[in-house]
């Protein structure tokens, strides 16, 4: 049977449409807004049962007053009757991959020692699990009831994936009171107008239909003035029409006018005070009964309820029984049916009515009757939170238990509520620090700044333990560093590192020394810094530990952007990988491993880096950190495929990682990087307007990070000035990046090209200077040795000063770069030198480097290029062929042939000779070689060994 509903006409016509869509694959989004009693949960019973019977799926949940801080509350409804009845093993193939990140938020007990994901990385892999489940059991509808109770966690997650319902067989439909936390109803008011409908807010019910109400419980006889009564005190409330019925007919009161006077007497009853005075007058038993299920909240176990209000059995069942008959409690009457309130408007009333010192007592006889019957330390926890601090050393490690369940669960506000509630209890003295320290560490992605507050606590605390502190101060120099305060953190572990006892901790506080002073714009004296840095790493072979292969891959990187010989950044890069760098240790940080990794990129072993960074997401990926680490490596492995020319893939990672990093926050360094890139990225393609669109949008450029960024911000704003022929404004600004950066000892053009990018700026109005700056560059480049960034740098040298010589440059441009992976640099170059041929008359040499550089360029995507070298080869007299480029990326026989012997060290005439090329023949095969497998020469032995 389901109830009868009067006046919903246009909320049932809506839900029908829905239904009717949603069989034909469309999904979509119904909101119900009402204030209590107008009929909310009644509607939602109408749509499962409307749904049930065409056949979908249907789940359901219900927030709960009680349970509104406890993570994943309402998640777990939903969950629930789908894992009820199966195994571990059913619940390892229904999570997949995610089962590690997921299971916890979930209510299912993952293995101990798996990771601790991060909010984001938990709801990301509810939306996997939940989009796979919708698509196996389509179509599907999914009820959220009393949304405005719903848990912090559960609602971030909806509403995240609310927007997806269109595109998936799923229907969502959610009924909220709009008074009632505004700030967690308002996204679905947004998200309903955004899917093409509207918040339906329900109204109190007319006369008219109060009246068939009254007459449908009490009969045909009920008259007119009784009806009219009956809504006049209730103001057309269903349930209030509904219970004050009821009461009618338990007191037998016939429904005529003459005894209208006694209804608001009974009205009153109904609710408030009234229904505490009825609750009382069913005796001391029924009323402990229902404050202990009050204090439970929702879907109650009947022994815990008694348990909680000390009640043996069979004065429990009695009890209920007399709640049950005055419409207070519901369920309980056999097996393991929990109790509910008739409504929660009830369930409130009742909470509200207990004494407050009783209801802490409550809450305290709550969470050891939960313990005891095995609910887990989170379920204890929450009613410790409403608990008086007492001293107790139990309550404080059934706080930080359930805060280790919140952190593994990715509920990390939660954990920070569990401790800071254990740090009031308080916790024994020589517990304190580590409580300190947890509550830092939960606080540490979010709220750094806070983070900051209570790891400075926990270092103060007397009698630390060496190993505790040592965990302290690198955390506390995380949450310092990640709040813009490098320099306080670069202070604080180097005063750890002359306070240590022991080698290790020493080294440990001087490689975070030198990463944070690495990453700070305002680092007063960088060159002392990075010859400290050489002299500790020289003393170094990395077989000492994670601390030794830190330290060396800081010197890795400080040798790249000095601009040292790229043979001298690679062997410390291979000696600080050792056996691995781990991008999830909590405990060091991603930014060496990046940073190393990195090394490879700027020393024309892309393809190297990108196994490094492919590792990275990978291990990212499965541990859950779905924030700034999987924006950093999406971005940088766009990066990397921008550095070698593969455009249209760079564009697609640096976008995935810019979407990333918008979600961490705005101004994050993760975001700066990914806005960097992709503006380096569209210019290349020739998409420069867009490039402008972007930088505007993010308002990227107008200030100097207070962190190192890569790439340089301030650099590529220069950069794209000069693309949009702004060539003052750009001047003004690679002029400045210049100055910020040499006194830094910060001189490779390959990590930095803002000297090549000033003298295009200043070409035309300053030659001198020009040439000065691009020569100096070419100087640069030729200390750092890469092959592409000599061969950038000679580009850009012959650009700016031209004349009689520009051909001759270009040539040697060609050379390097023929010699490099940089294929789109290489294009550049090409369609450059092609172009200065034709102007020295020399079409056929002209031709070919031009349709090089035209093939080249289109293989890489940048479509502005392409167009050049077509103008080019039209201007010259020349038509140009159809293209004969191969997009695939595996090497031909003759390419495998020739890098084989390369890699055996023969030298381009002997492979000519071996296999009866001409040399230059062998010189393009292998510059495709490089291209395709993402090195120079000296790294072609180690990739073709791993491949």
């Amino acid at each position: 049977m389901h109830r009868a509903m009067f006046e919903r006409e246009a909320e049932l016509g809506a839900v029908d449409e829905a239904l009717t869509e949603l069989t034909a694959g469309a999904g979509n989004l119904l909101a119900f807004a009402g204030a209590a009693g107008l009929g909310k949960t009644t509607l939602l019973a109408e749509v499962r049962r409307r749904a049930t019977a065409r056949g979908c799926t249907v789940l359901s949940a219900r927030g709960g007053e009680q349970e509104q801080n406890l993570p994943f509350h309402t998640v777990r409804q939903l969950a629930q009757p789908v894992l009820a009845a199966a195994g571990e093993d059913e619940h390892r193939r229904l999570l997949d991959s995610w089962y590690d990140i997921v299971a916890p938020a979930i209510g299912l007990v993952a293995p101990d020692g798996g990771s601790t994901p991060d909010p984001q990385g938990v709801r990301d892999g509810l939306d996997w699990v939940v989009t796979r489940f919708v698509t196996r059991n389509r179509p599907v509808v999914v009820t959220l009831d009393d949304a405005h109770w719903t848990d912090a966690e559960s609602l971030a997650w909806l509403t995240g994936f609310a927007p997806r319902a269109a595109e998936l067989p799923v229907l969502l439909v959610v009924a909220y009171r709009p008074e009632e936390h505004a700030h967690r109803t308002a996204p679905f008011r947004v998200l309903a107008t955004r899917s093409g409908s509207r918040p339906f807010d329900l109204a109190a019910l007319t006369p008219r239909a109060v009246a068939r109400l009254v007459r449908g419980a009490l009969g045909p006889a009920a008259d007119d003035e009784f009806c009219r009564e009956c809504w006049a005190v209730t103001g057309g409330n269903p349930f209030e029409v509904m219970e004050l019925t009821a009461k009618v007919a338990d007191r037998r009161i016939e429904p005529q006018r003459e005894n209208t006077a006694e209804l608001r007497d009974l009205a009153g009853t109904v609710r408030g005070s009234g229904l505490v005075g009825r609750l009382e007058r069913l005796g001391p038993a029924a009323v402990r009964l229902a404050w202990a299920a009050a204090v439970l909240g929702t879907e109650i176990p009947p022994s815990l309820a008694a348990d909680v209000a000390g009640l043996g059995a069979e004065e429990a069942a009695e009890a209920r029984a007399r709640l049950h008959t005055a419409r207070i409690l519901a369920g309980g009457t056999g097996g393991d049916e929990p109790l509910r309130f008739f409504h929660p408007l009830i369930a409130t009333a009742v909470y509200q009515a207990i004494p407050p010192a009783l209801r802490v007592a409550l809450h305290g006889q709550a969470a050891a009757v939960v313990a005891d019957a095995g609910h887990g330390p989170a379920a204890a926890a929450r009613h410790l939170l409403e608990v008086h601090p007492d001293g107790d050393p139990g309550a404080v490690a059934v706080l930080r238990a359930a805060a280790r369940e919140h952190l593994r669960a990715g509920a990390p506000e939660a954990a920070r509520r569990c401790l800071e509630r254990a740090l009031r209890e308080p916790p024994e003295r020589h517990e304190r620090a580590s409580v300190l320290f947890e509550l830092g560490c939960s606080a540490l992605l979010a709220r750094p700044a806070t983070a900051v507050n209570h790891l400075r606590a926990a270092l103060e605390e007397p009698g630390l333990d060496p190993g505790l502190r040592e965990a302290v101060v690198c955390r506390l120099a995380q949450a310092l560093g990640h709040s813009g305060r490098m320099d306080e953190a670069a202070a604080l572990v180097g005063e750890e590192a002359r306070r240590a006892t022991t080698a290790r901790t020493r080294l440990r506080m001087r490689a975070e020394q030198f990463m944070w002073n690495a990453f700070r714009a305002d680092e007063p004296d960088s060159p002392a810094r990075s010859r400290r840095l050489a002299r500790l790493a020289g003393h170094l072979s990395g077989r000492g530990g994670a601390e030794e292969r830190y330290i060396l891959g800081l010197r890795a990187w400080d040798a790249v952007a000095r601009g040292e010989p790229a043979g001298t950044a690679l062997r410390f890069a291979e000696e600080a990988l050792g056996s691995g760098l781990s991008w999830t240790d909590g405990e060091r940080g991603f930014e060496v491993p990046v940073m190393a990794a990195l090394t490879y990129l700027y020393c024309d072993r892309p393809g190297r880096a990108e196994e490094l960074f492919a590792d990275g997401i990978a291990e990212c990926e499965r541990k859950g950190w779905r924030g700034s680490h999987l924006a950093f490596g999406f971005t940088l492995l766009g990066y990397i495929r921008y550095r070698r020319g593969r455009l249209s893939e760079a564009e697609s990672l640096v976008r995935e990682g810019l979407r990333i990093a918008d979600r961490v926050g705005s101004g994050a360094p993760a975001q700066l990087a990914a806005i960097g890139t992709l503006v380096q990225t569209l210019i290349a393609r020739g998409r420069v307007e867009e490039a402008w669109e972007t930088a505007r949008r993010y308002d990227y450029g107008t200030a100097v990070p207070k962190a190192v960024v890569y790439p340089d911000a301030q650099a590529v704003h220069g950069e794209l000035l000069l693309a949009c022929g702004r060539p003052r404004e750009a001047a003004r600004q690679l002029a400045a990046a210049g100055r910020r950066l040499d006194p830094r000892g910060m001189r490779n053009p390959s990590w930095c090209p803002w000297q090549q990018h000033l003298a295009l700026a200043v070409g035309r109005t300053d030659p001198g200077r020009a040439a000065a700056h691009a020569l100096e560059a070419v100087e640069r480049a030729r200390q750092f040795g890469t092959a592409s960034a000599i061969g950038q740098a000679l580009r850009c040298a012959a650009e700016v000063t031209g004349g009689p010589g520009e051909a001759d440059l270009l040539g040697e441009a060609v050379e390097h770069l023929e010699r490099s992976p940089a294929s789109y640099e290489l294009a550049r170059a090409l369609v450059g030198h092609g172009a200065a041929l034709c102007r020295a008359g020399l079409q056929q040499e002209a031709a070919d480097q031009l349709y090089r550089g035209l093939e080249t360029a289109a293989h890489c995507g940048a479509e502005a290029l392409v167009e050049r070298a077509r103008e080019e080869l039209t201007a010259a007299g020349l038509r140009p062929l159809e293209l004969r480029y191969a997009p695939s990326e595996e090497l031909s026989a003759r390419e495998r042939a020739a890098a084989e012997w390369a890699a055996q060290g023969l030298a381009d005439p002997e492979i000519a000779r071996k296999m009866e090329l001409k040399e230059r023949a062998v010189t393009r095969l292998l510059s495709a070689v490089y291209r395709k497998l993402g090195t120079d020469r000296a790294g072609l032995a180690g990739v073709l060994e791993r491949r």
